[in-house]
């Protein structure tokens, strides 16, 4: 409803399910392409989208820019747009409907996998935050309160240096999906630091970035179908 998205969607040739990628807070550019392309080959009709589009095609064209856009987004914009691109994708012949959709965002996309999940519970079948931020926040809107209103199964994969700054994150999340019986795998990823999962991110760690692939495709075979 606020314009035309740039994306990048990519699939087999064959009908499957279908997933749903928020970037991090430096937006749709190659590396998310290729890691696009990667879970397709994987097997998946995959959505990759610009969260920026209502001030930028592309990426931003530095760190200052970044923060302003995101600056601009919040749980009403989040929740707008994981409506309109799952409404995309369940129009588009290669996906298949019967079939349940998965998720899953770094950095700012991680709180964005939560608030999808929760707005189309019967939809999600799958969600995976790594490096989320903002989580767990004492704001009314904080994600975690979403936590009852998801039937997905998660992923919740922790940056070391996260951790150590929110080390309670950790347990409210635990607490909230266990009494949700929400499944969740939650974890804290030693060694590996913010912004560890994209190949491009001076954080890049390429053993636990492999283990967080591993994970989340285990997760996607299971819970989509």
């Amino acid at each position: 409803p606020d314009g035309n998205c740039d994306a990048h969607f990519v699939h087999p040739a064959k009908t499957t399910a279908a997933v749903l990628v928020w970037p991090d807070i430096w937006g749709l550019r190659p590396t998310f392409r290729a890691m696009g392309k990667r879970l397709a080959e994987s097997g998946y009709a995959v959505l990759t989208v610009n969260p920026f589009y209502r001030s930028i095609k592309g990426q931003p064209a530095s760190r200052e820019d970044a923060f302003k856009f995101a600056g601009t987004l919040s749980a009403a914009t989040h929740v707008s747009d994981a409506k309109a691109f799952v409404a995309w994708l369940d129009a588009q012949k290669t996906v298949d409907t019967r079939r349940k959709i998965g998720t899953t965002g770094y950095c700012m996309g991680g709180s964005i996998v939560m608030r999808t999940a929760a707005t189309l519970p019967d939809r999600i079948g799958a969600g995976c935050s790594f490096h989320g931020g903002g989580l767990t926040t004492s704001n009314a809107d904080s994600p975690h309160l979403l936590i009852p209103k998801m039937k997905a199964s998660m992923l919740i994969a922790i940056a070391d240096n996260d951790d150590q700054k929110e080390p309670t994150s950790k347990d409210i999340l635990r607490k909230a999906f266990d009494e949700a019986k929400v499944p969740a795998e939650i974890e804290v990823y030693k060694g590996a630091n913010h912004g560890w999962m994209p190949p491009d991110s001076q954080n890049h760690n390429a053993a636990a970035a492999e283990r967080g692939w591993e994970r989340k495709l285990a997760l996607f075979k299971k819970a989509l179908g």
